[in-house]
């Protein structure tokens, strides 16, 4: 829908597009995010390229995954994440973007 407004939305929707941008409020995520932009990769691999544990990188990627912004794939016994689809990846291009022109 192109015409999107206040007048669109009932109470559950606003609420769900707020939670939604909570989510990229996290520096953590939006790295991960970042990250599975360039290409799929496991827990393991983002952990390292990241400096981050892979306990916090699998909390953050389940958070990610709740709310529908990454997908798993498996293939024996790794996982393998990626962003969910091409809105993910319009909102973080956008976002960059946004920043660039400031």
């Amino acid at each position: 829908m192109d015409n999107w407004g206040i007048s669109y939305l009932n109470e559950n929707e606003l609420y769900s597009v707020a939670e939604l941008f909570k989510i990229f409020g996290n520096t953590s995520r939006i790295r991960i995010l970042l990250a599975l932009h360039e290409k799929e990769t496991c827990v393991n691999c983002l952990a390292k390229e990241l400096d981050m544990s892979e306990s916090s990188v699998s909390h953050q990627l389940n958070i990610l995954k709740a709310h529908r912004l990454i997908k798993r794939r498996r293939e024996g016994k790794l996982i393998f994440y990626s962003l969910a689809d091409k809105h993910v990846r319009l909102i973080i291009d956008t976002g960059l973007e946004h920043i660039c022109e400031l």
